[in-house]
């Protein structure tokens, strides 16, 4: 069936049913599985194996290291040991788990360009589906992701843990209230120094830095995620910085993305790591990568916002992810922690955000910051797994739903596609079939998740 066929017999009502999945309505305990226990899939299990409602039921990943690792993780933090595939290094494996009798959600935290084929037969299997950023690789990824959602009813969130940043999420109590006036403009990116998480040595000890090898002589993301680097030019990682931006435009929410351009300097920084560190007589020396080193994204919303992103990861710098939410009456930038409010600031000066943030503080984070703490990314990541378990638990709508998930994501190919057309402004795609003129509520997260 095509999209609009989904669209016209299904409606908004059907988008965001919960299918088979609605058995763990009113649930006071659910079993998911983990596919991906790499790094990151490690730091998502500590959140569940903390849990008193959840059972971690399966694991699965196809380096034996990474899966004893989660294995013993469960076992250190006195829980049952979970079944577990991939030992085998079948590459389907995953697929074993995706037994709704015997599991309410999974998580999907493996490389990129698995996401989708997962997300697709978890959610035909009626699996609830909590998928690390992104959503897919090429354009009709997204579409056929979004399909399928539509036509299972089963439960899909992005799991975008920098929607729940604390200063982001004071500043959407911000802008609700007024206190930036009418939002005008938006900023934000990923701008993170990640030539030590490219290369490395290969040494599984050792996953961050210590050599230039990536590939199949490289270990942990170095083994996939620099190919992306070699292969692609585009912003290769948007919902970190579109998703904070899009809960303050109200995107699929009364506004919508219209038009998407993307400019790329050239590609240096990779290159010149490599031989700072490896010598010019390297054989990595000799790659040559596709990704600029800076990519600049533009997007036009419906209702007159601009939006820009950037994609910074090839050249030495602090993190930032270089916020900046700007209204009639106001901004606030988080390079330098700094606000300014038409008023109550003092004229053409910037004041600290601290005492801002305080009186704006999330309800979520006045609630859980001491359960949060020591959790991953700041606490973030307590949050993004919070908001997916307790959605699932009470069958209601995920937070960061199928139509975000794959507007924040679809970014990615369409800016490829701008950058290899000569910078090309292209009309977005509406990957809601006009629902986002009605579709309610804005995003207004409750005490609860």
């Amino acid at each position: 069936m095509q999209r609009r066929d989904f669209l016209s017999t299904l409606g908004a009502a059907g988008a965001l049913s919960m299918g088979a999945s609605a058995r763990a309505a009113g649930r006071e305990r659910v079993r998911i599985a983990l596919i991906g226990t790499g790094m990151r899939g490690q730091v998502l299990l500590k959140e569940l194996l903390r849990r008193d409602d959840v059972e971690v039921a399966a694991l699965c990943d196809i380096e034996p290291i990474m899966l004893n690792r989660a294995l013993a993780m469960a076992d250190k933090a006195g829980k049952p040991r979970p079944r577990s595939c991939g030992d085998d290094k079948d590459p389907q494996a995953w697929r074993k788990l995706l037994d709704a009798s015997r599991i309410d959600g999974v998580i999907i935290a493996t490389p990129w360009e698995w996401h989708a084929e997962m997300a697709i037969a978890a959610m035909q299997a009626k699996v609830a589906v909590g998928c690390e950023v992104v959503a897919g690789v090429t354009l009709q990824d997204h579409w056929e992701v979004l399909n399928t959602q539509l036509k299972t009813g089963t439960p899909y969130m992005l799991l975008e843990n920098v929607c729940y940043r604390r200063d982001v999420m004071a500043v959407l109590q911000m802008v609700r209230a007024g206190l930036f006036g009418e939002i005008v403009h938006l900023q934000g990116g990923y701008q993170h120094d990640l030539r030590a998480v490219k290369f490395n040595s290969g040494d599984p000890g050792k996953p961050y830095g210590g050599g230039v090898e990536f590939g199949a002589k490289g270990w942990s993301e170095a083994r996939w995620r620099t190919e992306h680097s070699v292969k692609r030019n585009g912003e290769l990682y948007p919902s970190h910085g579109i998703g904070p931006c899009a809960m303050v435009a109200n995107i699929h929410r009364g506004n919508r993305f219209t038009h998407i351009n993307a400019f790329a300097t050239k590609a240096r920084g990779l290159h010149d790591y490599v031989e700072a560190q490896g010598g010019k007589q390297h054989p990595n020396a000799g790659v040559k990568f596709a990704l600029g080193d800076i990519v600049t994204t533009t997007l036009a919303c419906e209702n007159g916002e601009t939006i820009i992103l950037q994609h910074d990861t090839s050249l030495p710098r602090p993190y930032s992810l270089g916020f900046r939410v700007q209204g009639t009456k106001g901004l606030w930038m988080d390079v330098n922690r700094s606000i300014h409010v038409e008023g109550i600031s003092p004229s053409h000066q910037w004041e600290p955000f601290d005492k801002y943030g305080d009186k704006f503080d999330h309800p979520l984070w006045k609630k859980y910051a001491a359960t949060a703490a020591g959790a991953g990314h700041g606490g973030m990541d307590f949050f993004v797994v919070h908001a997916f378990i307790e959605a699932l638990k009470a069958s209601a709508p995920m937070p960061i739903d199928i139509y975000d998930a794959v507007a924040w994501s679809a970014i990615t190919p369409l800016s490829e596609q701008s950058i290899a057309s000569g910078f090309k402004t292209l009309e977005f795609p509406d990957f809601t079939g006009g629902q986002w003129k009605t579709r309610k509520p804005i995003f207004a997260f409750d005490d609860r998740y």
